[in-house]
């Protein structure tokens, strides 16, 4: 069975930071496309940060200089590291594999695979 499980949201402080891990099982994150997306609460769901593949990346303008997402192929499972973060970053983040990375968007599409979910919850 594809799937894909994140690890590692929490409460800290502003400023602070958090690593998210995201393991993949049941396929390869080698050839595809994996992205991280957030919601927080009352508000719609945005891609945070996506790999393509062969590397390319794509931020939201808001976590850009903040925000680094990398894969560890060996270890099929990809990563969201978060430095300096703000009270605005309080959100669910979801990971996703997916076949193709997204021309424009910060977005992976074809046979997402979505995990459950993990909390991060900053503080001012």
């Amino acid at each position: 069975q594809e799937q894909v499980m994140e690890s590692g949201g929490g409460s800290v402080q502003a400023g602070e930071s958090l690593t998210l891990s995201c393991r993949a099982s049941g396929m390869s994150i080698s050839r595809l496309c994996v992205a991280w997306y957030r919601l927080p609460l009352g508000k719609e769901r945005e891609g945070v940060a996506v790999v393509a593949s062969d590397g390319t990346s794509r931020y939201v303008d808001s976590v850009k200089g903040r925000f680094t997402i990398s894969k560890d192929i060996a270890k099929n499972t990809f990563y969201l590291q978060m430095n300096s973060l703000k009270p605005e970053d309080t959100a669910r983040y979801y990971c996703v594999a997916g076949q193709n990375f997204h021309s424009s968007r910060v977005a992976c599409h074809g046979n997402n695979r979505w995990g459950q979910g993990t909390q991060v919850t900053v503080s001012s």
